[in-house]
C-alpha cells in the first residue's frame, strides 16, 4: 500500500491531507524521515504521524440511534444521510446494516465488516428485529393471530414469516419481524387495513438500543453486544 493512501486509512485525512503532512516532515517509516507518499510499505513497517504510531482501523462495530429526516445510505441527493452523523476515519468503508425509512427512528448498526453484516441481513439467517408502531387506526383483535399465520403482502407471492404483535395500548405496539422486505412493518398493517404513523425500531436479536444513547448520538458495540444482536437469528 502507498504511503499516502495508508495515512489516509488510519487518520480520516484525504489523500491530497496525507500527502501534505508527508511533504511537511511529519511521517517516519521505521524511524526515518520519508517525504515520498508513493513509498510502498511493506506489511511489517511502522509508520508514525507526529511520533503517533499509526495502524489501520480494524473492524468497526458501532450502534446509532437514528433521527427522523436521514437516509440509510452514503450518499444521497435530496435528504442528509446517517453517515453525516459519524465522526470516524475511513468512513467510506463503513456501511449500515440493513435500511430504516427516511422517517423511521431507533436502532440503527454500522460497520465495515461485510461478513457480519451479510450475517444479519440475510433472509436465511432470519435475525428478530423488534419495532414499536403507532397506528392511525385502532388494532385490530385479530391482528396477532393473522401476523402468526403470515400476511400476504400486495405484490407479492408468498406470505410473510410469522411475526409476533404484542398490543401495548388501542394504537400501538410491539412487532417483531424475522425477515427485511421493502417497507415490511407499513406494509403488514396496511394488508389489515391501518396505516402507520410512526416507526421506531428497538431491537435486533437480542440487543436492545441503549436507554442513554440519545437521538443521533453513536457508540462503538462491546463484544456482548455484538453477541446479542445474533442470538435469536442463530
Amino acid at each position: 500500500m502507498r504511503l499516502d493512501k495508508f495515512i489516509s486509512n488510519c487518520t480520516g485525512l484525504t489523500r491530497s491531507q496525507a500527502t501534505k503532512v508527508i511533504r511537511q516532515g511529519r511521517v517516519l517509516v521505521n524511524g526515518e524521515l520519508c517525504k515520498q507518499g508513493a513509498q510502498q510499505l511493506a506489511a511489517a513497517d511502522r509508520v508514525a504521524l507526529d511520533d503517533n504510531e499509526l495502524s489501520l482501523p480494524g473492524p468497526r462495530y458501532l450502534v446509532l440511534h437514528k433521527p427522523a429526516g436521514y437516509v440509510c445510505s452514503s450518499d444521497d441527493p435530496e435528504h442528509p444521510t446517517v453517515m453525516m452523523l459519524l465522526d470516524e476515519p475511513a468512513l467510506e468503508k463503513l456501511n449500515p446494516v440493513g435500511r430504516l425509512d427516511l422517517d423511521t427512528t431507533g436502532l440503527l448498526l454500522i460497520t465495515d465488516d461485510g461478513q457480519w453484516l451479510h450475517r444479519i441481513t440475510s433472509p436465511k439467517h432470519h435475525v428478530a428485529k423488534t419495532y414499536r408502531v403507532w397506528l392511525a387506526d385502532p388494532i385490530s383483535a385479530d391482528a396477532a393471530v393473522q401476523f402468526a399465520e403470515g400476511v400476504l403482502l400486495r405484490g407479492e407471492k408468498d406470505p410473510t414469516l410469522p411475526a409476533e404483535l404484542e398490543v401495548i395500548a388501542e394504537r400501538e405496539a410491539l412487532l417483531t419481524i424475522h425477515e427485511g422486505r421493502y417497507h415490511q412493518v407499513k406494509r403488514m398493517f396496511a394488508s389489515l387495513g391501518n396505516k402507520v404513523v410512526r416507526l421506531h425500531r428497538e431491537k435486533i436479536g437480542d440487543f436492545q438500543l441503549p436507554e442513554d444513547l440519545a437521538t443521533g448520538e453513536y457508540r462503538l458495540l462491546t463484544e456482548a453486544e455484538k453477541d446479542q444482536v445474533q442470538i435469536k437469528g442463530k
